[in-house]
């Protein structure tokens, strides 16, 4: 009885140092450390594929904001983690 309660437990440890890993590495969460309340609310996370993150942006004067700024923001992305290789914004509907 003692080894499945061992198990369960082991079991439990694991999924949540893995839910603990993908918190971690997940775009929108990242985006939030990076970016300020002011930019988050122009923005709105749309995919993240092969180490790209794509976000779209409300209005042509944020997203010339945001490209003047690619460089810092990504460097932050990149410091948080690894699986991020560029980042691209795009005029788009946000809500």
């Amino acid at each position: 009885m003692d080894a499945v309660k061992d198990i369960v437990k082991n079991v439990m440890q694991d999924l949540e140092a893995k839910k603990t890993a993908l918190s971690r590495d997940d775009p929108r969460a990242l985006l939030k450390k990076v970016l300020t309340k002011k930019e988050l609310g122009h923005i709105k996370f749309n995919y993240f594929r092969k180490g790209v993150v794509n976000v779209s942006v409300d209005s042509s004067t944020w997203l010339y904001q945001l490209n003047l700024q690619k460089k810092i923001v990504l460097d932050k992305l990149i410091k948080e983690s690894g699986a991020i290789k560029d980042i691209r914004f795009r005029i788009g509907d946000i809500e």
